[in-house]
């Protein structure tokens, strides 16, 4: 067996053989010109510098301009600004602004704003400084103009500093001329058109030293975005600096500080460096002190002024002295510099590795500016003293894999046969019942999986995964609360719709209410559904594309028209057996997966184990009492009303119901997708600590440029797993949006046609099993076409706020089912006020941010029948129809 699983390894690494990443590529720009009454630029140390309207800004600085420092030299203070713009032709011009900031100063922070760009504290030759300023670029004048800010409320240098979220945090740094490190934290809000209304807050220190010459990053750490602190010098009067190799994070949204590192695992010797975030959790860091060098530059000093002592005193020491000053000047002459390796941080693994090599010796004292998928580290320091002119210019290259033709073979069988299988079912719709309700021939355990099929997304395929690779088996609870749930369904819901001989469930809403009712739910669930498929769809072909390298429209294009055109031909049947098929594509895609990874890291199954529960990645519940975090109540509150909802009252899931001979096999299907979610959650819960533990073995494996997690599985499967093998797993991805796409086309066709054309009896001279088809067609290419509109405009916002409003309605629809099933007092002014009310709550809950997203639907259902339940009473009641 040993042997085997050896050969096995060793076959997936031959076939997987990939060229060599190259995430980051190295440039420099036009030198920075000389200052006023110079003809050479050296180079400055802490200028304050970014960007405003795409124009690159270096403000102020230091440097030596006549000889070093060791020679007697004397630091030189600035107040020019640089600005660095691009003729017609497209090349970098530097222009010497006509204005001036308020001091001569350096070591300051600079972060960008909707004000321009935002200079604070730093140092003059003399004093430190707490005031700020704004270098505001006008296009029509190219040049600037510089405004003032809130101050600091203390005076500070060489702080570290990083804006997340619309806040800018500053960590640390010195407040007097060779004063001591500070635990200072404080935080700016920069939101808002006036600036002179922002205020700095204090903010508690992180558990750990004081330190000057740190770095700040901002980076998400796989559940909100976070201010890193890194690195540093303790600086205390009369004694020498102590080197910081450390690590914390501050959590905005809990407001608490957690030490990544205490110096050695790993530890960050990046001193006085430069970092960026790439990504959607990696810290680049592009320069850093590891203060070797500085320690021995210390051991020189303080021996030649122990010698200096003995030689006031009469002792003969010079020759030892003149050995021990020509040994300082031999260490500071001959300095190697501050490295030359692109480091890589990732906030989810917590593994630092090398992501590349600089053009030359990395530029402390400065800081690297991100605009676009470009990263300029302009000037800064070189060496002790020594400064450069230079621009260094990184590009963040976003890379693909791209499929084999065996993958590409694999995934064409596969769409073939589903295309078959809808011409196949084609031939036993005679009728709308056939169409809508498979005319009762499918199977429970078919139903059962054409449920669990249809619950279980592309979105979900990947974003389970993502989320248990990026944080822990907090929402592990979610999913089981289906087991609390399916007895409601099986013993409420389902005799309810079975003796009504419905279609949709919409039709008992006008049975139990009014016409007003039903429309409102059919209408939600069809507009919903549309957009649902746009962004099932779309987020899939995302991840997708980042991946594999299939065009965006491509992915959009295929799902879009396989799953239509089996979806119109076939019925219902065609869905449910697709279903069928996908859903043993999608586990057996899954399963596989976990078992290569498996075999790629050493010591297999217990090593992931082990390391996964050393970093606490098997945390299933969260017993604070809280309903704004993930934790166990959140999870039982959210999901059960969420299943009740989903469950008992969409449509998708309601027809699978119809669907069988009788109401026993009705019940069965809802036990075997109940029972199905246990090793599917399992399945799918350790593939995402299974890939956490696979690129924390092998971190240079993962693409740092990913925008988003969601993308971790596909990416896996495109560049780890043997070409055929990429090819049915990721065919198992759109097999996963496939299963919901048809899902939602026939449901929401099914609604239209049965609660609006049908009811209102338009057009009689078509028959209904073509008004069904077509209705099919219309909606599935309205869906396609919102995902080539999501897929061709920045409309995430737009997406947020589509699914907000109808997410409001659809939410209280559970409210409003439950209202006319458990009470016979409930009557339609009820419902319509049920509704309202309930859209008003959800409203306030979500401005308000007062419990987490889960636990929206919650709110939805018990405001809408409670709501319901009063209103009704107050008009008088209402006998059950």
């Amino acid at each position: 067996m040993k042997y085997l699983l050896s050969i096995l390894s060793l076959y997936i690494f031959i076939l997987n053989i990939r060229a060599e990443s190259n995430y980051f590529t190295f440039s420099t720009l036009p030198d920075l010109p000389p200052n006023t009454g110079y003809s050479v630029q050296p180079g400055l140390a802490g200028p304050y510098t970014g960007t405003d309207d795409d124009i690159l800004i270096i403000a102020g600085g230091a440097n030596f301009p006549g000889r070093m420092p060791w020679e007697g030299g004397t630091k030189k203070y600035y107040d020019e600004i640089f600005i660095l713009t691009k003729d017609a032709e497209g090349k970098y011009k530097w222009k010497t602004s006509a204005q001036k900031i308020p001091y001569l100063a350096a070591y300051g922070g600079a972060l960008e704003t909707s004000n321009g760009l935002f200079c604070f504290g730093g140092n003059t030759d003399k004093d430190c400084i707490s005031e700020s300023w704004f270098i505001d670029y006008r296009p029509e004048s190219e040049d600037v103009e510089i405004k003032p800010g809130p101050a600091l409320p203390v005076p500070l240098t060489n702080f570290a500093s990083a804006k997340v979220d619309g806040y800018i945090y500053v960590a640390g740094g010195v407040s007097s001329p060779g004063g001591a490190s500070g635990l200072h934290f404080f935080r700016l809000q920069v939101t808002g058109e006036n600036p002179t209304e922002w205020g700095w807050e204090e903010l508690p220190a992180w558990d750990g030293a004081p330190r000057a010459f740190a770095v700040g990053v901002g980076q998400s750490n796989g559940e909100t975005n976070c201010f890193y602190l890194f690195s540093g010098r303790n600086v205390q009067p009369r004694t020498n600096p102590k080197i910081l190799h450390d690590a914390h994070v501050f959590n905005p949204f809990l407001r608490e500080w957690s030490v990544i590192s205490d110096g050695s695992n790993p530890p960050f010797p990046v001193m006085a460096g430069t970092a960026f975030p790439a990504g959607a959790s990696t810290i680049v860091f592009a320069s850093g002190a590891n203060g070797e060098q500085m320690k021995k530059q210390l051991v020189f000093e303080k021996q030649i002024s122990e010698l200096r002592k003995l030689k006031s005193s009469g002792q003969p020491v010079q020759d030892k002295l003149d050995q021990a000053e020509k040994e300082l000047l031999d260490h500071l002459q001959n300095h190697p510099g501050f490295g030359n390796r692109l480091m890589a941080f990732n906030t989810l693994t917590h593994v630092m590795y090398e992501a590349g090599k600089l053009l030359g010796a990395g530029q402390v004292t400065t800081r690297a500016v991100t605009e676009g998928k470009s990263v300029f580290v302009p000037s800064g320091e070189i060496r002790p003293g020594v400064r450069t002119p230079s621009i260094l210019k990184i590009d963040i290259n976003p890379e693909n894999r791209h499929l084999s033709w065996l993958d590409v073979l694999v995934i064409a069988l596969y769409f073939l046969v589903l295309s078959w299988m809808g011409y196949f079912f084609s031939k036993r719709q005679k009728d709308t019942n056939d169409y809508f309700k498979g005319g009762g021939r499918v199977p429970w355990w078919a139903a059962g999986l054409s449920i669990f099929g249809t619950a279980l997304s592309a979105i979900t395929f990947m974003a389970i995964p993502a989320k248990t690779y990026a944080t822990d088996w907090s929402y592990f609870m979610l999913n089981m609360t289906i087991f609390m749930v399916a007895p409601i369904i099986v013993f409420l819901f389902i005799p309810f719709y079975r003796k009504l001989n419905i279609t949709t469930a919409y039709e008992y809403l006008e049975n139990r209410f009014n016409l007003a009712v039903r429309l409102i739910g059919s209408l939600s669930f069809i507009l919903f559904q549309v957009g649902r498929m746009g962004v099932v769809m779309f987020l899939p072909s995302i991840a997708l594309n980042v991946a594999t390298g299939i065009d965006i429209f491509v992915c959009i294009a295929l799902m879009g028209v396989i799953s239509l055109v089996y979806t119109m031909l076939g019925g219902i049947e065609a869905v449910i057996w697709t279903d069928v098929m996908q859903v043993i594509v999608l586990l057996g895609g899954a399963l596989l997966s976990l078992v290569l990874i498996t075999f790629a890291v050493d010591g297999g199954l217990g090593s992931i184990v082990e390391v996964a529960a050393n970093n606490h990645k098997f945390n299933v519940t969260d017993l604070t009492w809280s309903l704004k975090q993930p934790t166990l109540w959140v999870m039982l509150l959210g999901g059960i009303f969420a299943s009740i909802t989903t469950y008992g009252t969409d449509q998708t899931m309601v027809q699978r119901y119809l669907t069988t001979k009788t109401q026993k096999e009705a019940k069965k299907s809802v036990w075997t997708n109940a029972i199905l979610t246990i090793p599917a959650t399992l399945i799918f819960f350790f593939v995402g600590t299974a890939l956490f533990v696979f690129y924390k073995t092998y971190p240079a494996e993962l693409n740092p440029t990913f925008a988003n997690n969601d993308a971790i599985f596909p990416w896996y499967i495109a560049s780890q797993l043997p070409r055929g093998i990429s090819g049915l797993l990721i065919a198992g991805i759109f097999a996963a949006a496939m299963s919901s796409l048809s899902s939602s086309m026939n449901s929401a066709a099914t609604a239209y046609s049965t609660d609006i054309h049908f009811r209102f009896k338009w057009n009689k001279k078509v028959s209904e099993l073509n008004i069904a088809r077509r209705a099919t067609l219309v909606i599935g290419i309205a869906g396609t076409l919102f995902a080539f509109f999501m897929a061709t405009a920045d409309v995430k916002s737009l997406w947020d706020e589509f699914q907000r409003v109808l997410g409001l309605v659809i939410g209280s629809l559970g409210g409003v089912f439950l209202l006319g099933i458990l009470s016979k007092r409930a009557n339609s002014f009820g419902a319509l006020s049920g509704i309202a009310v309930s859209i008003v709550v959800q409203v306030l809950v979500s401005v308000n941010q007062t419990v987490h997203l889960l636990v929206f639907s919650a709110t939805g259902v018990i405001s809408c029948f409670v709501a319901g339940y009063i209103f009704s009473l107050l008009k008088g009641g209402s006998k059950e129809k």
